[in-house]
């Protein structure tokens, strides 16, 4: 599997415009410089459980499988205890995924899945170097004086493309799963118990996202409103991502990955703009409306 087999193409575009920013690289090193990884990664080592055939060893095991799947290395795999449901990964020469313990109490064993393929998902797309950095950036770090004039517009430009970062992250869950468990864990993190959520009409739900585009859309002011909302978000609207993931699950691209045939299209080529696969008669590239 490659990342540009599935990749959302806002993503793409994201992080062209991000590393575009002049002295972003210049920071990324600097950030690494100071030994935020080796603090981030010690901190885990000691405040969490590191999963393993030896340690809770049904719990471990849905990790393996989606590697292979994925073809990524295996990273660590931690259990933290928490009352809030979380996941995440950390690292660069060292990746770690954790996950809390109500977030594995709450779960499926499919929906389970679908959030460590998700955040192996990260691991794929090559995420995880910039997440971290976008992570002590919104956690304060340019009240240090590291980043000088950039702290601002590098800021922004970093949750705009964490928020794109994680649609692709749903598409290599959905691979592993299906873009209704994708949908399915948002509705859980959203709406609570499943008593609740296993009764929600995923496609109403994502259609709530298409209103919500309208508000925003509704002229300059709503626009900058909601803007100033968003702006330093890291995650798109639970909404959003439930429309993004049951569009992409009904594409070509989605049926022919999961069919096997991830690197190759019905006629052999790819869109040279996103790299989604393309069929000989299409004009446009129905994934990001590139001209072909």
């Amino acid at each position: 599997m490659k990342p540009s087999d599935f990749i959302h193409p806002e993503d793409a575009a994201a992080l062209r415009q991000m590393e575009g920013i002049p002295g972003f690289a210049a920071l990324v090193k600097k950030i690494l410089a100071i030994g935020i990884e080796n603090l981030q990664y010690g901190l885990n080592m000691a405040s969490s459980i590191r999963l393993s055939e030896k340690q809770l060893p049904k719990l471990y095991r849905h990790l393996p499988p989606i590697c292979q799947r994925l073809g990524i290395p295996e990273p660590e795999f931690y259990l933290q205890m928490s009352p809030v449901p979380n996941a995440w990964t950390s690292g660069d020469t060292r990746i770690y995924i954790t996950v809390t313990s109500s977030l594995v109490e709450m779960m499926s064993d499919e929906e389970l899945d679908a959030i460590i393929a998700h955040e192996c998902g990260h691991i794929l797309c090559h995420h995880v170097l910039y997440h971290t950095v976008a992570q002590w950036v919104g956690s304060g770090l340019a009240n240090l004086g590291l980043l000088g004039a950039l702290a601002t517009p590098v800021q922004y430009a970093l949750c705009y493309w964490s928020r794109k970062s994680e649609l692709s992250a749903d598409r290599a869950a959905s691979i592993i799963t299906s873009p209704e468990i994708v949908s399915s864990t948002m509705a859980r993190l959203s709406g609570g118990p499943m008593s609740l959520t296993s009764q929600i009409n995923l496609q109403e739900w994502a259609s709530q996202a298409d209103e919500y585009d309208k508000i925003q859309n509704n002229g300059l002011w709503n626009k900058a409103l909601q803007l100033s909302v968003i702006a330093g978000l890291d995650h798109p609207f639970s909404a959003v991502r439930v429309r993004e993931i049951l569009k992409w699950g009904d594409s070509d691209q989605y049926r022919m990955i999961k069919k096997g045939g991830a690197t190759a299209s019905l006629s052999g080529h790819t869109c040279p703009q996103c790299g989604s696969i393309v069929d000989n008669g299409w004009r446009f590239c129905r994934n990001c409306g590139n001209q072909l």
